[in-house]
């Protein structure tokens, strides 16, 4: 029987080039049905390559990203990406590297992910870790799959119970109850904490574990952490720290001090890798000495004379992601660390900086439901201004026509019409002070005339909408000249 390349041999010298002749199907390939091959040229548009480039040149700038103006997305810490990263991360090594090369082919690229592993371990103090994960959410079901089977491992199946603060991402009930632990919630107390009394009538011997952020997701650093930490260990269960506000504590303090047993940390949000759209992304997980044969394999390990990829640990979850993650996005990241050095220290300080800024020159206009100093995110509410006949909604639409991203709305759900800020360390004080001083005039247009506000966007290529007929009717075809 010919093979595939006997049979073609010779037809694409022939064929190749030849637009809108009629094919004879006999003499192309006699293994390809017919209603597959095509005997009529390709309808293609006809056009000139700066044509196509004005077009895309077009799209692209209808996009808002971080180069284009301020992002206080508030719990996702949008910081500005250093391009140096976008070329260390595109260096040849790196993109023709093939996932199932050969360690021995591969040396150069596990060196850097077991020296990234090195300075996670000791920034979070942590005693092991795996790059593995793709995102912040995966790397928190990683987290609760750890915790899980450690759990399984001491003959203590019957612990189902997972606790969660009320002001948590979504994402952390999400993770648990996919590991198929029941979700608990405790409240916060006046100051937005955990409330420590309600979390001891929580305590019982069916608790596995809790999970927090610590600061918190309304900003504020949970100042009871190591008493949260004696109460859980104590019962026998472990704590789980949710990495997405790091950026807060680098270099001040970390989860091994606070007592934390399981870290995740989004590379794509405290180390400075682009994200956003859906990826993409790297969680990693680091966990505390008693936790480490749990970890998703192969681990990177390093015998004093080469890098490998270690598959012998008997008590580990499985794999977690196909091959090794995101590879890109660990470049990025080790770059960045290198980077900064020290600095990662004053990143924290300076975001920390930035948002208590921000929170004190707006929390006269704004309602503040928790006045307490902040870390590097705070919450407002847009209450009054709802009463005044302008939602939280509205405000974020009219900040799009300032050129600011809007900031995080209606979360976390205990503030009614939240309205979430993070500046990040990225922006300067003049940057600042222009979002303050929209956010003002904002407040103040919504007590002269809100009808002016509700209008709101004007500036951006797609204007104010009619949000229940795109509702009830969405267009979801795209038309040459519709916007």
């Amino acid at each position: 029987m010919k093979s595939i390349f006997e049979k073609t041999k010779g037809i694409s010298e022939k064929y190749v080039g030849i637009v809108g002749e009629e094919y004879n199907f006999n003499d192309i390939c006699e293994f390809i049905p017919e209603n597959f091959v095509r005997r009529e040229a390709i309808d293609l548009p006809q056009l000139s390559e700066l044509e196509v480039l004005r077009h895309y040149k077009e799209l692209s700038d209808r996009n808002f990203c971080i180069e284009k103006g301020f992002y206080p997305l508030g719990s996702c810490t949008m910081k500005y990406n250093p391009k140096v990263n976008e070329l260390l991360a595109n260096l040849e090594g790196f993109t023709n590297l093939h996932p199932l090369q050969s360690d021995e082919d591969s040396q150069g690229a596990l060196e850097l992910m077991y020296k990234l592993q090195e300075k996670l371990k000791y920034i979070t103090g942590m005693d092991a870790i795996t790059l593995q994960p793709a995102a912040g959410a995966h790397g928190e079901l990683t987290g609760m799959m750890i915790i899980k089977k450690y759990f399984e491992t001491k003959g203590e199946s019957y612990r189902n119970k997972v606790i969660i603060p009320d002001s948590a991402h979504g994402t952390n009930p999400a993770s648990a109850k996919m590991c198929g632990f029941d979700i608990v919630e405790v409240k916060s107390n006046e100051k937005g904490q955990v409330d420590i009394e309600a979390l001891k009538a929580l305590i019982d011997d069916n608790v596995a574990a809790i999970m927090m952020t610590n600061p918190n997701t309304l900003g504020i650093f949970e100042e009871n952490v190591l008493e949260i930490s004696d109460i859980m260990h104590k019962n026998g269960s472990l704590l789980y720290y949710d990495g997405a506000n790091f950026n807060a504590i680098m270099g001040w303090t970390n989860p091994a001090l606070m007592g934390f047993d399981v870290v995740h940390l989004n590379l794509h949000k405290t180390f400075a890798t682009p994200h956003g759209g859906g990826g993409p992304g790297a969680g990693p997980v680091a966990v505390v000495d008693k936790l480490k044969d749990f970890l998703p394999v192969p681990t990177i390990e390093f015998d004093g004379e080469k890098y490998y990829r270690n598959y012998n640990l008997p008590n580990s979850i499985g794999k977690v992601r196909g091959f090794y993650g995101n590879f890109g996005v660990l470049v990025r990241a080790y770059a960045y660390i290198l980077m900064m050095g020290t600095n990662l220290k004053l990143a924290s300080a300076d975001a920390v900086l930035n948002a208590n800024y921000i929170k004190e020159k707006l929390k006269n206009a704004y309602d503040l439901p928790y006045d307490e100093p902040c870390m590097h995110e705070f919450v407002l509410s847009g209450e009054r201004q709802h009463k005044q006949g302008v939602s939280t909604l509205g405000i974020a639409k009219r900040l799009m026509d300032s050129n600011y991203h809007p900031p995080t709305v209606y979360f976390p759900l205990i503030v009614h019409e939240a309205i979430m800020i993070e500046p990040t360390e990225s922006e300067s004080k003049e940057v600042l002070d222009g979002f303050i001083d929209t956010m003002l005039k904002i407040a103040k247009e919504i007590e002269e005339n809100p009808q002016e506000v509700l209008k709101a966007p004007q500036t951006t290529p797609i204007k104010k909408v009619d949000e229940t007929l795109a509702a009830r009717q969405p267009n979801l075809t795209y038309k040459v000249n519709q916007i």
